[in-house]
C-alpha cells in the first residue's frame, strides 16, 4: 500500500497550521484544496490546490484524488461520508474521527438540524472553536497518522 497523503478541505478550516506540523513529523504529504485564498508553499510535502468555485468543487477533487488509507480532514458530513466509502480515514476539525459506524448517525443528524434550522426552531450557530479542541485535533491526527502509515507498512 502507498505511503497514506493527508487531504485538507481548507476554506473554512481552524487547524490549517497544526495539521501541517503534524504531516511534517509524520513525513506525510498534505494537499489543502480550497476555492482560493491559501498561499502557495515552497515544501514540496505541502501542495495547494485551487479548485473553481462552486458548491462541491473542493469535496469533489478529494474525493477524486483520495485513496483508500489516506486521511482526509474536514467538518463536511457529506464529504466525510463520501472519503469513507473509498476507504479513507476521516478526521473533523476538532479532532472527532467520522468512522463507518458513526457517519450514518452523523448524516442523520446533520439533516435534522437542518430541517429545525429551515423551521425556525433552532439557530443557526456552531459552538466555537476551543484551545482544547485544537489539543484533540492534534492528538487525534498525530494517531490517526501514525495508524495509516502502519497499515501501508512504513
Amino acid at each position: 500500500m502507498p505511503e497514506p497523503a493527508i487531504f485538507v478541505d481548507a476554506d473554512a478550516c481552524p487547524v490549517k497550521d497544526e495539521a501541517r506540523k503534524v504531516a511534517e513529523r509524520l513525513g506525510l504529504v498534505i494537499t489543502y484544496v480550497s476555492n482560493g485564498g491559501i498561499r502557495p508553499s515552497r515544501d514540496p510535502m505541502v501542495k495547494v490546490v485551487v479548485v473553481p468555485a462552486g458548491a462541491d468543487a473542493a469535496d469533489d477533487w478529494i474525493v477524486e484524488q483520495a485513496q483508500p488509507n489516506d486521511i482526509v480532514l474536514t467538518a463536511d458530513i457529506p464529504l466525510a461520508s463520501r472519503a469513507i466509502d473509498k476507504g479513507c480515514h476521516v478526521l473533523g476539525f476538532m479532532g472527532k474521527p467520522f468512522t463507518p459506524a458513526s457517519i450514518g448517525m452523523a448524516l442523520a443528524m446533520r439533516d435534522l438540524k437542518q430541517h429545525l434550522r429551515e423551521t425556525g426552531e433552532i439557530q443557526g450557530f456552531n459552538p466555537g472553536f476551543q484551545p482544547a479542541d485544537r489539543s484533540a485535533f492534534l492528538g487525534a491526527l498525530d494517531t490517526l497518522g501514525r495508524k495509516a502509515k502502519t497499515l501501508a507498512g512504513k
